[in-house]
């Protein structure tokens, strides 16, 4: 057996949380397996955590807590190892932005703005500096990088399946100017068929619809239950309340129903980024 390679409790705050929660296991006498008993979280999400990979969720350092005797002291600290790793990213979405690495499948339904794993950098840009005209040069060039570097695990052997339906008039009020809008439109299609993805148009002629309140975004892991995001103006929510969580999953489903097929939806989007760099009107 290869020799056990202790955690750098040094390289940032999560990774010293993560040491943290090993030693205090370990003094404890408890396997990972018998620590997860009890909570919603697999074996490999607690290793994670001692690796520094993930953050704790609140639900399961009171869990932790409960089992190893410590005083509430996860549950004081989860919140620190959580802005450690905020990055670029709104407070908010932090959580949101780590689970999508992490997950088995996700599910996003966007009736206003194109999702930030299919976004390009102009794109990215433009929403960044319309909804927030205030921010300094630099802020908006970090949180630019941060949300293009979410497409990172579109290069991974092993991505996440990706279901994604978009409402049509995200193509047919274009954001961005022709060649611009073009771009974004070919990047859309070039990582649905890369990643195997399923993209759905929701047709403008659909006025009564589900999910017609907002745009909502349904992960899957391996290792721990399902859970959706929803966003609005300057805050987001995670839902993991399961009968909450399921009612959306329906909901995503009879989107789906309401939907154009995916090869007639990628069609479209093909026919209209054509459209745009001749410099015709999408219509």
């Amino acid at each position: 057996m290869p020799p056990r390679k202790d955690p750098d409790a040094s390289v940032s705050v999560p990774a010293f949380y993560g040491a943290e929660l090993r030693f205090k296991r370990e003094a404890a006498g408890l396997t990972l397996e018998r620590l997860a008993e009890g909570s919603y979280r697999g074996i490999s999400f607690l290793s994670q955590i001692e690796r520094g990979e993930r953050r704790m969720p609140l639900d399961l350092a009171q869990h932790v807590d409960e089992r190893l005797g410590t005083d509430g002291f996860f549950q004081r600290r989860c919140e620190d190892a959580r802005k450690a790793r905020q990055g670029g990213h709104a407070e908010y979405f932090a959580d949101v932005a780590e689970m999508e690495r992490d997950a088995e499948s996700i599910e996003e339904w966007a009736p206003m703005i194109v999702p930030g794993l299919l976004q390009t950098r102009t794109y990215a840009e433009a929403v960044v500096r319309t909804g927030m005209p205030w921010l300094r040069p630099e802020t908006v060039e970090k949180q630019v990088v941060a949300r293009l570097e979410r497409a990172d695990l579109w290069e991974r052997r092993e991505s996440p399946a990706f279901w994604v339906i978009l409402h049509e008039s995200l193509i047919r009020r274009p954001l961005l100017p022709p060649r611009e809008m073009s771009d974004q439109l070919d990047r859309i299609v070039t990582v649905i068929r890369t990643a195997q993805g399923i993209l759905q148009i929701l047709p403008e002629t659909a006025v009564a619809h589900p999910l017609m309140m907002g745009m909502a975004k349904v992960m899957t892991f391996p290792d721990a239950p399902p859970v959706v995001y929803t966003e609005g103006l300057h805050s987001g929510q995670l839902i993991d309340f399961p009968p909450l969580v399921k009612d959306y999953r329906r909901s995503y489903d009879l989107l789906r129903a309401a939907a154009l097929p995916p090869e007639a939806s990628l069609a479209m989007i093909e026919a209209t980024a054509e459209d745009y760099r001749n410099g015709e009107q999408a219509t």
